[in-house]
């Protein structure tokens, strides 16, 4: 990392050996747990009376493909992308022929907004075909919202997030990011047109790139704060074994400073945002945000390389294309792939959840999960304690509160599991052939 003149506030933050610990620990958990069985399904389980679910949409389709991105996505075409949004669809009306109904929606890619026409069409069909879906979000680049079509998804979708990551110049050329969206200045300006279309814009930065110094970081927060969207998340670069040798070597910080980076965001947005989760800021406390996980313990994904949390497993999409299109026309949904869990490792799960959220309660483990949080994870709650992560609300016997540390604790397990999630994507698009994409 390059020098700083910048220097953040001192916070009680996690040393350098508890954060790698902790790397450890999440490595040897997302290792034993995050892999799915050999098996191959036709459906997803029947809904259940009296539970809530979100519905998650994958358009895996994107112009080019960034080189730290490890999401399931294709390289666009058009009779494909077609193609793909009306079997997206059929499965839809698949789900809700099993009995599904859903209260909120997310549409997560690749570029969700690659044919905004389809996208439109699949949006109006989810509100037709699900009537209890009260807020939709959907994610898209700057170049996408200067087009005439993007002004199409005002008064469709409530959340848009929009995938910035710097407004740095050099970062920018560093991550292929100048060449195809346009200077920061460029990206700036058009953050302020996407703003007038939707109740909330969020708008994505990223840290722990090559050179990105304190300093560069903190110009960055500074422009957020004047620019002053509803939510802003901060995602730490999330550079894994599945991400292309030649990226890892470019764009990565090496010594990064994880905690000082940490502390320059907490500094600059701290006043003039809520903190939602560890690396979500928010106006408000009651907006969505991407980690959908964490307001939905069960929800249902359709379209290639979706995922599905439902009862006690993770349900996955085949990551073929080809496959994809052959089950549906075969009046099958998208699911392949089983992983079911133990009462232990789902309380693991929620705890996690909990703590990357700051929401940690007794009363929701005992009412939803039937257990004593104290008891159930008593490993788990003392290692928070002693760390500094958490500590007891003295007004509310059933809050707990997160620290600071807890906080950034939250930030790194988190970054962990995905980077597990990751390895589950990497097992099934590796036996991917031609034809499947």
């Amino acid at each position: 990392m390059t020098n700083s003149t910048y220097v953040p506030k001192p916070r009680e933050l996690l040393p350098d050996w508890m954060v790698g610990l902790t790397d450890r620990v999440m490595n040897y958990y997302t290792k034993r747990y995050l892999n799915c069985e050999p098996v191959i399904l036709k459906n997803p389980p029947l809904p259940q009376e009296g539970h809530q679910y979100m519905l998650y949409a994958h358009v895996p389709f994107c112009h080019t493909l960034c080189t730290y991105c490890t999401f399931h996505r294709f390289l666009f075409k058009e009779w494909k992308a077609r193609e793909y949004f009306q079997n997206l669809r059929k499965e839809m009306e698949y789900v809700k022929a099993l009995g599904y109904d859903f209260t909120a929606m997310y549409v997560g890619g690749g570029t969700t907004t690659i044919l905004e026409d389809e996208l439109v069409k699949t949006l109006e069909l989810a509100k037709k075909l699900f009537p209890s879906i009260k807020e939709i979000s959907c994610e898209t680049d700057p170049q996408v919202i200067m087009t005439p079509q993007f002004r199409n998804l005002q008064g469709l979708v409530d959340r848009m997030s929009i995938g910035v990551q710097s407004f740095n110049d050099e970062i920018l050329k560093l991550s292929d990011r100048y060449e195809k969206f346009g200077s920061g200045e460029q990206i700036y300006e058009r953050l302020q047109y996407a703003q007038e279309l939707f109740p909330t814009c969020n708008v994505d930065m990223m840290f722990g790139f090559r050179g990105q110094s304190l300093d560069v970081l903190h110009e960055d927060m500074e422009k957020i704060v004047k620019l002053n969207p509803r939510q802003v998340t901060t995602y730490p670069l999330m550079v894994t074994s599945q991400t292309r040798a030649s990226a890892r070597a470019k764009i990565a910080a090496t010594g990064l400073e994880l905690a000082d980076q940490y502390r320059v965001i907490m500094d600059s947005l701290e006043n003039h945002y809520r903190q939602l989760t560890s690396w979500t800021f928010g106006r408000t406390n009651d907006e969505g945000f991407d980690e959908y996980v964490v307001d939905h313990d069960e929800y249902l994904g359709v379209g290639s390389g979706a995922f599905s949390f439902l009862g006690d497993s993770l349900y996955v999409n085949t990551f073929s294309l080809r496959r994809y299109a052959e089950r549906i026309a075969a009046g099958n949904t998208g699911v392949e792939r089983r992983r079911t869990f133990d009462k232990h490792s789902i309380l693991q799960y929620r705890l996690l959840l909990g703590l990357f959220s700051h929401r940690l309660s007794r009363k929701y483990f005992r009412e939803v999960h039937g257990v004593n949080l104290d008891r159930a994870l008593m490993k788990e709650m003392m290692g928070l304690r002693l760390s500094g992560a958490i500590k007891d609300d003295p007004n509310d016997p059933d809050r707990i509160i997160v620290t600071d540390a807890g906080k950034f604790l939250g930030l790194v397990m988190m970054k962990a599991f995905y980077a597990g999630m990751d390895h589950v994507r990497a097992e099934l698009r590796a036996p991917l052939k031609e034809e499947d994409m």
